[in-house]
């Protein structure tokens, strides 16, 4: 591991011990960049028979995740169940006040215990590393209370470390941007509806699309769409035939007015006009 940084091949030892004492594991995953790893690493050490990838369908997944998902457990050769999750069926979560991230990681790693048991499963773990611990995550707090493992974490990797040994394992993850569930596009105390979240996922997709985008929100103000992508694709997107393209696009799909965020691409900037009350995730 000479491409890697000097600590990190103790952090891989102790991470595989951690890993092989669970004896068999259910891996909350998402297809990002983090679940990846941890999976593909339980996959290594504990053998396929013993790992099984859970993977969360609900209105505020987006689609691609989905895909993506999909792809590579196939590719790491680990079984996946896709568990349907219906997310605003639970008024906690669909009211969208500032702690519904708490009970919808609660909700969701709640039935995901239940079916890596039901499957034989020694425990439940999710990817969280050592730099969710810099900022409020309800998920974690969720995942603690319900006896929810964090490998990564307890291992001591932080975010940069899970990229350096994706890319080392040759993973195509390892560079992926953040992800995000589709509520985080929509302002605080505005009820979570499917037609919102599927504007949202409808809008993103579009975009994405259209323009090879690897990093955007659409940040639902409705009937205003604020769209954020990084520095330096704003200047593309501002070109006249770019501009008229997302208008009609987003227009298409009921939005009225649409607006491209000068500051950029930020996680959590939803969380600005709420003065902090609590953070919002990506």
């Amino acid at each position: 591991m000479s491409d890697v940084k000097p600590d990190l091949p103790a952090k891989v030892d102790h991470l595989r011990q951690i890993i092989a004492a669970l004896g068999s594991a259910g891996v909350a995953y998402s297809g990002g960049v983090d679940s990846t790893l941890l999976l593909a690493l339980c996959q290594e050490v504990l053998g396929a028979a013993r790992v099984l990838a859970l993977t969360a369908q609900s209105e505020l997944v987006p689609a691609i995740e989905l895909t993506q998902a999909a792809e590579m457990a196939k590719q790491l050769g680990v079984r996946q169940r896709i568990v349907h999750f219906d997310t605003l069926s639970n008024p906690h979560i669909s009211a969208n006040r500032p702690d519904r991230c708490y009970h919808c990681k609660k909700a969701l790693f709640t039935r995901l215990l239940e079916i890596a048991q039901a499957e034989g499963m020694a425990t439940l773990v999710h990817g969280a590393n050592l730099d969710d611990t810099g900022d409020y995550r309800p998920g974690m707090r969720a995942a603690e209370e319900l006896g929810v493992r964090a490998p990564l974490l307890e291992a001591g990797f932080t975010k940069a470390d899970v990229r350096d040994l994706s890319r080392h394992k040759g993973l195509p993850t390892w560079d992926l941007p953040s992800m995000a569930c589709l509520a985080s596009r929509i302002p605080y105390d505005i009820p979570l509806t499917i037609e919102a979240l599927a504007r949202v996922d409808a809008a993103e997709s579009a975009l994405r699309e259209c323009f090879a985008l690897r990093q955007l929100r659409v940040r639902d103000h409705f009937p205003l769409a604020r769209i954020e992508v990084p520095e330096a694709d704003i200047a593309r997107l501002l070109q006249p035939d770019a501009r008229q393209e997302i208008v009609r696009r987003l227009q298409e799909l009921g939005y009225r007015y649409v607006t491209l965020d000068l500051q950029g691409f930020r996680s959590g900037s939803m969380n600005e006009s709420t003065n902090g009350r609590m953070a919002h995730g990506e």
